[in-house]
């Protein structure tokens, strides 16, 4: 029985001539050390490369302005600086702090936020799945996982599929805990700035501001497309998204996201076979 799809990533590895390719595609936009060099012999120093990796993504820029405009939300449904820098390091997650936000701030109770942002939040979890896996060792113990699943958003997901490669094993939660650390202290300078930003912020301008995030994702995912897989289930889910809106379900995104990656699926399963 075929091997079930896994993560562009770990499919390279499966082929050396895969695997250098991508390697090799990934060194050409990342400067890290060398694999085998003295600098990841410290977990402390493998922390600094993560925290320091943030400056060769576009994708801070974009989670920069993104939280402008959350920290401009926060301040016109009138909760505290406080509470919006809270919410940012206990929810971590753009769309979760919107409805945590938008409910709250229309008179919902404690409990239907929570839920909401739960049902939510559950887009996350294959995320966490798909990249623990990267990090772990054979004597990693699960509470050294917590915070790194914690940190674990689209943001750091899409980057860890290309950054994870260029680090040792044994140093790569510490990387991604650096990494991790410095996109949320990003998003915690903007949501300050665009909380007393929020005056001269039209809502025109912070509408557009939160689409930048979807957007990044989008073309950031196109990008790490390497299997035929991916770009079939890419492409099938932007195809069939208006169809499942149409069906004003409520949970058009899931229904889209699900056919598209099943038939995906059945590709690669397909391929397999003939290969």
């Amino acid at each position: 029985m075929p091997a079930p799809p896994r993560a562009s990533l770990t499919r390279a590895a499966a082929s050396p001539v895969m695997q250098a390719r991508f390697l090799s595609s990934a060194k050409a936009s990342v400067a890290l050390p060398p694999l085998d060099s003295s600098q990841w012999q410290s977990p402390l120093r493998a922390f600094a490369w993560g925290l320091r990796s943030i400056t060769q993504t576009i994708l801070t820029i974009v989670l920069f302005v993104t939280y402008l405009g959350i920290g401009a939300l926060a301040h016109d449904t009138h909760f505290s600086l406080l509470w919006a820098l809270c919410s940012t390091l206990f929810v971590w997650a753009g769309p979760a702090q919107i409805i945590l936000i938008t409910t709250l701030g229309s008179g919902a109770t404690v409990i239907q936020s929570a839920l909401a942002v739960t049902v939510s939040a559950i887009r996350l979890f294959p995320m966490v799945v798909s990249v623990l896996p990267l990090m772990r060792t054979r004597t990693t113990k699960r509470r050294e996982l917590v915070f790194a699943a914690h940190l674990t958003a689209v943001t750091l997901w899409v980057e860890c599929h290309r950054f994870l490669p260029l680090v040792p094993r044994e140093r790569r939660i510490a990387f991604v805990h650096g990494l991790g650390c410095g996109l949320v202290s990003v998003c915690l300078c903007a949501n300050t700035v665009g909380y007393f930003l929020a005056a001269n912020l039209t809502q025109t301008l912070g509408a557009a501001i939160l689409l930048l995030t979807p957007l990044s994702f989008l073309f950031s995912t196109a990008r790490n497309s390497r299997e035929i897989a991916d770009v079939v289930a890419l492409v099938l889910g932007i195809l069939l998204y208006p169809l499942a809106a149409n069906m004003n379900s409520g949970v058009d995104i899931l229904v889209s996201g699900v056919v598209a990656g099943t038939i995906a699926y059945g590709v690669h399963w397909w391929r397999a076979v003939r290969a």
